[in-house]
């Protein structure tokens, strides 16, 4: 028999005990490198990570890149490395120290202190200012971070921190609520026609925050707190970091979500399109008829119902004959043809019985069809299916990329589904509702990665929603559906400057609204400012309905009257040509700022904070912009305008481009407008004149 004194058997337990807890630390806890377990009360210190764990709850904060920290937690006790779009980032050292009261973590310029007692956590910068608090009840331990169950490893989510009243809010992709500032608003977490949920937060206090999450929920920015909500989601998983200004956060949202390409130059010309060139004539003749006026174009749009039955994913024969000579007759024009296909599938369609016995479209959970009701009861392409996005592009490919078509319209991205019950859909990566927001990114994924494949570079396709990354699939996001009147030409400058601020440079909006009509002066006013304001747009596209529709015998829909910048009268059409020109001009300072854009993930088109953060004025306006960074834009966004402020940012001399008078920056003032001219002003001895 063998002895052991207690002496050693104590030692051999403890050594045995360190041994078992490193192995069960290092099961539940994938991570690498660990060098070093310290464990106090609630807290766990890894190498490079830290835990914190009580009463049910279990979360990690890690360095995610540069200056920069993960949170990830849920009482499911499992912390899953979905990244979901988020880029793979290089390693940085955590910096982490732990007391029975407290602990702390620092990755460069931020800081996380955490509460031992109900893992409160406060965000600092490297000058120890408080960016971001979680919140607290005092009859509520776990106030910030709320979980419901939902079965399984699936919760309905709440986390919630403190607000301060000064603060102003931005990015969060693009909502039409006429707010540029977004503090006091709820945003439907949920993509839709008009709105698009890019959910990363941009702080004046100089913090960026990433709610690394698809699934369908909102987000509160009001006075009293700042909350994030998910419907049916396995963890809360965050980013946040600190930035000097505004730019420095947009610029690291960028790298760690990933930036567009580099645009075409052609890109930046005039895009001429209707609902809808019916047949390949009547195209070609609206092409023809620009080339013989010698007016600027680029590109041309063959709209939807080109094809014979929705989910064909190809030209109508009968009134296409030939794509492949139209492209090349384009070609010789040099105009480029933006061809629209949508996610949907017809019953009747050549390819439903294929895609619906392979499963690549959306089911429903609850046994209901899942439709959008146009002309015909069409279902949706799981795009979120690898498989089924490769199907996709096969027949794209086939049918439109074989026959020279190099740009695609992605129309319906969101997807829009009638009626709009996320809970009824199961996608390929889940349920509806815990990954809806997703979809158009896949959508986007699926056709840039068949062009990639095809060794095609100059990419840009036009897409109507999207999510976190979108960007790098070469996306021109536009505004949806709109309506075609003042209010919704002010909302839209607000609109298209925060989704800039979300890395997403390419972006648009119908010009004379999608809806509106074409014989009266009032329409005919709003569309010439519209145009304005379009030429001063990162992309310059006219787009709509024009009423009175124009009906076609034996065709699927219908046409709307000509939308062609000659199709307004005299007047209207003197000053747009004008306009054609401007743009024309400009093409090169924008092409410069687009390769900005595609290094850095700078916007074209930016809040006037954005080139100035240190006047606080600059926070307040909300209806001008800087275009690139020599370039500031007042559109007039009001009927019958003589007049309109214009503030100049403190710390420029400004000079009025349509008269050459130069004013002192840090100052409002009165400008007389026309309804030829929109007010622009130039700085940095910027070479440009409207002529």
């Amino acid at each position: 028999m063998i002895h052991i004194n207690s002496q050693k058997q104590t030692k051999l337990f403890k050594n045995n005990l360190i041994v078992l807890l490193t192995l069960f630390l290092l099961s539940i806890y994938p991570i690498t490198g660990i060098s070093q377990i310290q464990k106090e009360g609630p807290f766990t210190k890894l190498e490079n990570r830290l835990i914190w764990e009580n009463e049910g709850e279990l979360y990690w904060i890690d360095a995610f890149g540069k200056d920069a920290l993960r949170f990830r937690s849920s009482k499911s006790l499992r912390i899953t490395d979905e990244n979901w779009n988020l880029l793979r980032q290089p390693q940085f050292q955590l910096e982490i120290s732990i007391s029975k009261k407290k602990a702390t973590v620092s990755n460069g310029h931020i800081r996380a202190e955490i509460e031992a007692k109900n893992g409160r956590i406060t965000y600092l910068n490297n000058k120890n200012e408080v960016l971001l608090r979680e919140a607290t009840h005092a009859h509520h331990l776990h106030f910030a971070r709320q979980f419901e169950s939902k079965g399984s490893d699936h919760f309905e989510i709440k986390l919630t921190f403190d607000a301060e009243k000064d603060e102003h809010l931005y990015g969060m992709g693009q909502y039409q609520n006429d707010c540029l500032d977004l503090k006091g608003t709820v945003l439907e977490l949920a993509q839709k026609n008009t709105q698009i949920s890019i959910p990363f937060l941009l702080s004046s206090k100089g913090y960026g925050f990433i709610w690394n999450n698809p699934a369908i929920g909102r987000a509160e920015l009001s006075l009293t707190h700042t909350s994030f909500y998910a419907e049916y989601a396995k963890q809360i998983d965050y980013v946040i970091f600190s930035g000097e200004n505004p730019a420095e956060l947009v610029e690291h949202y960028s790298d760690l979500t990933g930036k567009s390409p580099k645009m075409p130059e052609f890109a930046t010309g005039f895009w001429q399109s209707k609902l809808r060139y019916y047949s390949q004539e009547d195209l070609l003749s609206v092409a023809r008829e620009y080339k013989k006026r010698d007016l600027p174009i680029s590109v041309i749009v063959a709209d939807f119902y080109h094809w014979p039955t929705t989910g064909d994913w190809k030209f109508n024969p009968e009134l296409w004959p030939d794509p492949a000579a139209m492209i090349k007759e384009l070609d010789s024009l040099n105009i480029k043809l933006l061809v629209s296909v949508w996610p949907t599938l017809a019953e009747k369609s050549d390819n439903y019985k294929e895609f619906k016995q392979s499963n690549f479209t959306i089911r429903p959970e609850l046994g209901n069809n899942l439709f959008l009701k146009v002309n015909d009861d069409l279902t949706f392409v799981d795009v979120t299916y690898p498989k089924a996005r490769k199907a996709l592009w096969a027949k794209l490919k086939e049918n439109y990329y074989d026959l020279g078509v190099r740009m695609f319209w992605m129309d319906e991205a969101e997807p829009e589904i009638e009626p709009l019950e996320y809970k009824n859909i199961r996608y390929y990566r889940g349920n509806g509702l815990e990954v809806s927001n997703i979809y158009p990114y896949n959508f986007a994924q699926a056709i840039y990665e068949g062009q990639k494949e095809n060794g095609q570079t100059d990419i840009i396709n036009l897409i109507r929603s999207g999510w976190i990354g979108s960007q790098k699939f070469g996306t021109l996001l536009w505004s949806g559906d709109i309506k075609g009147d003042f209010p919704t030409l002010r909302k839209q400058v607000k609109a298209g400057l925060n989704i800039g601020l979300c890395g997403i440079p390419w972006w648009n909006t119908d010009i004379g609204g999608f809806y509106g009509s074409s014989d009266s002066d009032e329409y005919k006013e709003l569309l010439i400012r519209w145009f304005q304001y379009g030429t001063f747009s990162p992309v310059m596209r006219i787009h709509g309905v024009r009423k009175p529709i124009i009906k076609l015998e034996g065709q699927i829909t219908n046409t709307g009257s000509p939308n062609e910048v000659w199709s307004f009268g005299e007047k209207a059409f003197k000053i747009m040509s004008r306009y054609l020109n401007i743009r024309e001009e400009l093409r090169p300072y924008i092409q410069k700022h687009m390769d900005i854009a595609s290094k850095k993930g700078t916007p074209v088109m930016r809040p006037i904070f954005y080139d100035f953060p240190n006047d606080k004025t600059c926070y307040n306006i909300e209806d001008q912009y800087m275009f690139g960074s020599d370039i500031l834009v007042a559109p007039v966004l009001e009927a019958n305008a003589t007049s309109r402020t214009i503030y100049l940012p403190n710390g420029s001399k400004w000079k009025d481009a349509l008269t050459g008078k130069t004013y002192k920056g840090g100052q409002s003032i009165n400008y007389k407008v026309s309804l030829e001219n929109i007010p622009l002003f130039t700085r940095n001895n910027f070479n440009f004149k409207i002529k």
